[in-house]
């Protein structure tokens, strides 16, 4: 069996929304289960991306908010693996908010994503490794292998 082996970059993603009323609370700010829903859809794509199959989400690391996230903003989400391990994949994701009338955009968080890679069979199933090509996403790797490390430690027995 042919191991194939994904380039970093074929997992990017990319996806925007428009904070609309709907989506804000009486402080005209987004909520955060909010933004923590479309983190999740950023990231499936990306890891569906890498792996070509359907995946689950199996943990989200902190999420802390550097700043709000207001009414009418424009949100850029930025989403990709960072590591590949037997049958899980870390995301980073990256949020933004854009001001419509200026176009300036301000970080908002970052989030970790681990997803599971699921067989047709309904099952983990293996996904290929990532291929980093930019110093930048070897140092991501480097870091993902060292975060897993922690998790696992850190799993209830």
């Amino acid at each position: 069996m042919t191991i194939k082996l994904v380039r970093s970059s074929a997992s990017k993603t990319e996806m925007s929304e428009i904070v609309l009323p709907s989506h804000a609370n009486n402080l005209g700010t987004v909520f955060g289960g909010v933004v923590m829903q479309w983190i999740d859809a950023c990231a499936a794509m990306a890891a569906q991306r890498h792996c070509r199959r359907t995946v689950v989400t199996a943990a989200v690391d902190d999420l802390v908010f550097i700043v709000p996230i207001h009414l009418g903003d424009i949100v850029i989400l930025s989403a990709q693996v960072n590591a590949a391990f037997k049958t899980s994949m870390e995301v980073g994701v990256r949020v933004d908010a854009e001001d419509p009338k200026t176009g300036h955009r301000r970080k908002c968080l970052e989030a970790l994503v681990t997803f599971v890679a699921l067989g047709d069979d309904g099952k983990p199933a293996p996904v290929p490794p990532v291929v980093p090509e930019t110093d930048e996403e070897r140092q991501r790797l480097q870091d993902a292998r060292a975060r897993r490390t922690e998790r696992l430690a850190r799993r209830p027995t």
